[in-house]
């Protein structure tokens, strides 16, 4: 499978968020915390058919591309922040959803497992200069969301150099894992 790009564009967040989901329902009440038991902070994969994605701007529009590969990408050096998390839907379609709104996106994915790489920069810029996109200034950190199959395993932090990431990874260290009854990332 070659690669596509399943979305290419601007993405407007709230509360420096927004999700993939596959999960009919979406995230329910008693789902333990996205980040639970994870190193990083930046992509949440501990509810199953989710995962919770943070940005350093809080409120405003961000650039985000959404990729699919039928391997393993190569890691591209202009991204400061770089994370891994293992992924399995838990159905064929896929939404990119940003915080209270309709998806933004929706891609299909065979229930299978993937890793997902999810790459940022600017993120600290972004936190210090956020009136400027609130004014209607151009969106200043930019995201990457790579999926490609691969068999599960644990979260990695590859590259990390914000501020604003080290905040995040440092409070997913501190969560206690899921529940030990969850299925497995």
């Amino acid at each position: 499978m070659a690669m596509r790009t399943v979305y290419s564009g601007e993405l407007h967040v709230h509360y420096g968020q927004f999700y993939v989901e596959s999960r009919p329902d979406g995230m329910g009440e008693g789902d333990a915390d996205p980040l639970a038991g994870q190193r990083n902070g930046l992509c949440g994969a501990a509810v199953p058919g989710y995962l919770f994605l943070t940005t350093g701007l809080h409120t405003g529009r961000v650039y985000l591309t959404v990729e699919v590969h039928g391997v393993e990408p190569p890691q591209a050096d202009e991204w400061e922040e770089v994370v891994e998390v293992s992924f399995r839907p838990a159905a064929a379609e896929v939404e990119v959803r940003p915080w209270g709104d309709a998806p933004l996106c929706v891609f299909e994915l065979p229930e299978a497992d993937y890793r997902v790489r999810y790459c940022g920069r600017d993120l600290d810029r972004a936190q210090d200069e956020e009136i400027s996109v609130l004014e209607g200034g151009e969106p200043i950190d930019h995201y990457l969301l790579q999926f490609w199959p691969a068999p599960p395993d644990a979260d990695r932090v590859i590259r990390q150099t914000s501020r604003s990431a080290e905040y995040w990874h440092q409070r997913a260290r501190s969560l206690p894992p899921p529940p030990a009854s969850r299925e497995a990332r």
